[in-house]
């Protein structure tokens, strides 16, 4: 059998859909694969800040769409980017085993976020990792930063920038964890609900090809990933909302660290609850968030 594998043209969305198939094969023995390479809203635009490109899923829709007119059977995704909301005729069918999901600096000179000196420019394209920032380190500029993780550390190397946050996945999957100079540890740095993790999604209509899938499919990354999203989307959020979630298994344990930055002395909350109660735990992580802030969750 031949499966056909969607994903973005970056270098890092190529290396990551490699990583899936190189998953499925060894799940499925004499499956073969072939990759169609697609280009997303976020790629044509690669200098706009995120908010400024007038979707939710500016990296993910090209690739749904892919897989939704029959050009591929399975896409990749860094779950980060999918809109929370499902689409219609579509499911994630795994989420494989999910890799380091925190923040990292890179630095000139392999400097620490404390060792930059006072008026150093930092660049991300995040709201959520700009709020922290500031929040640890207000004298730092923050500069607005686009484009593949090759060139964002390029622009640091090159001095266009003294420093720049990224996820750790991203650099150690695209090759470049030695860029790395510190890794922005929780709470006062908690990374993009998902990040780190991968989605593979398939159509509602093809049970032979998700059954293939689900062979990859881990229950504890399912798990954190779910909690972590469903208070995300009870936010009514997206990648341009200023909101982390970080949650870990122990045991029958699960943990889910939460929150809003940017606008709070104290942003983050704590829940614990079984990992069977995911999606609730992150929906009650969500209500608390709001409710602090006089809102509701629809």
């Amino acid at each position: 059998m031949k499966a056909r594998i969607a994903t973005r043209r970056s270098p890092l969305a190529r290396a990551q859909a490699a990583l899936v198939a190189d998953l499925l094969v060894a799940a499925n023995p004499g499956l073969t694969v072939e990759f169609v390479l697609v280009n997303t809203t976020g790629d044509r635009d690669r200098t706009s800040p995120i908010e400024a490109l007038g979707e939710r899923g500016a990296f993910a829709r090209g690739v749904q769409a892919a897989l939704l007119d029959g050009r591929a059977d399975i896409a990749v995704h860094s779950y980060k980017d999918l809109p929370t909301a499902p689409l219609a005729g579509l499911r994630i069918a795994a989420v494989p085993v999910r890799a380091d999901p925190r923040d990292a600096l890179v630095s000139r000179g392999g400097k620490r976020l404390a060792e930059l000196p006072g008026g150093a420019t930092i660049g991300t394209g995040s709201a959520r990792r700009s709020a922290q920032v500031r929040a640890v380190r207000p004298d730092l500029r923050v500069h607005p930063l686009r484009g593949n993780v090759g060139t964002r550390v390029a622009k640091v190397q090159d001095g266009e920038l003294d420093a720049a946050v990224l996820a750790v996945a991203g650099l150690e999957r695209a090759g470049l964890a030695d860029a790395i100079a510190e890794v922005l540890a929780p709470p006062s740095f908690l990374p993009a609900p998902a990040q780190g993790a991968l989605a593979v999604e398939v159509r509602t209509d093809g049970p032979d090809v998700e059954a293939l899938v689900k062979r990859i499919d881990d229950a504890e990354s399912r798990a954190v990933v779910t909690a972590e999203r469903a208070f995300l989307r009870d936010l009514r959020g997206g990648c341009t909302v200023p909101a982390g979630a970080l949650a870990t298994v122990n045991g029958d344990e699960l943990r889910l660290t939460a929150g809003l930055f940017g606008d709070s002395e104290d942003p983050t909350l704590t829940l614990r609850g079984r990992e069977t109660d995911a999606d609730a735990l992150g929906r009650q992580a969500a209500a608390r968030v709001l409710a602090a802030r006089g809102q509701e969750t629809q």
